[in-house]
């Protein structure tokens, strides 16, 4: 035998490696230039789920026009697994919930044109008390890979005397050294300032604790109190410099469809939308009303958030409860978001003259007595006129006007 192969074959086999390593890093980097769109079974089911009610949630995800609006990725989240794992330390699918177990449902909803995500945790178990991944960081990540994982959700529960950096980053390492592009999703609540060290590691990292099915304040439930859309929303603009295309400020799913009124979740997702936040929809696909659709479906507002720029919103201006949020669009455009978070409906009038919105973050400044932009009501679906003139209009409690303006 030789075992000292020709040169050629060398020199073919080494360029054969670099030339799959510098592919599989260009995978990588293309991971969520603009933030992900997807549902999660969580908000909705919790851990009571099973094989004909995700299948019949998946049917509905691409009847509901829900595909055709961008959304991409269907995310399982906790309780997919049995309680133990197998005798070689294999995580195994819950055998009643999946009987045919997990690589079957991720075919079924690869088969749907959608990608397939799933859950787990820094920790020993996860948030519901199944196995968690630590110490099972590689294993993990060879079997998420061999199912065709698209997305993996991390939690941060069970974690104590752990440091969140190095287990992320563990995690981040085993699921590149799977050779499967992989959106990485760190969801350890904002607790560590993610937005300073997690660019590289993961995709989008949660920004705060999670969200409740409120508008302005939730209520606590057996101890614990959950963030309404607005105590996130005034979390958000201190950290916007850190978001950009692969790396994305997340500030939770979205509860839109989940019990609040319909300017409220008309507003939540006009707010996401400008934030340029991961929409991750959580309401029951299966029973959506048409206002539900309606908002979760806005191609116009969806556009915002899906701008190739990925510049985060700011706060321009906060007077008597009502805010004017900024955000730079490409190709010299501006999205305007006119939220009104008082107790009562207001009457604005704003002179587009008489404020130049520079952002330094950005480095784009709007000076709109040297240039007339025409704007666009994205919930109305039509234009209004130009910034020539001031605007007036009528904003109700807890709602918003968003506008797209453009020369």
């Amino acid at each position: 035998m030789n075992i000292n192969p020709p040169k050629t074959s060398l020199l073919a086999i080494l360029l054969c490696i670099v030339s799959y390593g510098t592919t599989f890093a260009q995978k990588v980097e293309e991971l969520a230039q603009t933030p992900p769109m997807g549902w999660n079974s969580w908000n909705t089911f919790q851990t009571n789920i099973d094989l004909p009610l995700l299948k019949g949630t998946v049917d509905t995800y691409v009847s509901s026009g829900m595909k055709d609006a961008g959304y991409t990725y269907f995310v399982l989240d906790d309780g997919w697994m049995a309680m133990q794992r197998d005798k070689d330390g294999n995580l195994v699918a819950d055998p009643k919930k999946f009987p045919n177990g997990m690589k079957d449902f991720a075919d079924y909803v690869h088969s749907k044109g959608l990608k397939f995500g799933i859950y787990n945790c820094a920790g020993t178990l996860t948030c519901a008390g199944y196995p968690g991944t630590r110490g099972y960081e590689y294993q993990d990540a060879r079997l998420y890979a061999s199912w065709g994982v698209d997305y993996l959700k991390f939690d941060w529960c069970n974690t104590e005397g752990i440091n969140a950096i190095e287990a992320y980053k563990t995690m981040s390492k085993a699921i590149l050294a799977t050779g499967r592009p992989m959106i990485f999703s760190l969801c350890e609540w904002g607790q560590h300032n993610p937005w300073r060290w997690a660019k590289g590691v993961g995709q989008l990292w949660r920004s705060t604790g999670d969200i409740g099915p409120a508008f302005t304040e939730t209520v606590a439930k057996n101890g614990w109190k959950p963030l309404s859309v607005l105590n996130i929303l005034d979390r958000q603009d201190s950290i916007r410099q850190y978001a950009g295309p692969g790396h994305w400020n997340d500030p939770d799913m979205l509860e839109v469809g989940n019990g609040m009124r319909y300017n409220e979740d008309k507003a939540h997702f006009s707010l996401w939308c400008m934030l340029a936040a991961p929409l991750m929809a959580g309401n029951d696909l299966r029973n959506m009303s048409d206002q539900t659709r309606a908002i979760l479906t806005n191609k116009e507002i969806i556009a915002l958030d899906q701008d190739p720029l990925g510049i985060e919103a700011y706060r321009f201006y906060a007077f008597d409860g009502i805010e004017v949020w900024v955000k730079p669009l490409a190709n010299n455009e501006l999205a305007v978001c006119f939220l009104n978070r008082s107790s009562r409906a207001q009457k604005v009038d704003y002179d587009w003259k008489a404020h130049v919105m520079t952002d330094a973050v950005s480095g784009t400044s709007f000076d709109f007595n040297q240039v007339t932009y025409k704007m666009r009501d994205l919930w109305e679906k039509k234009d209004i006129g130009t910034t020539a003139k001031p605007l007036s209009l009528v904003i109700p409690s807890d709602d918003v006007v968003v506008l797209r303006l453009a020369k």
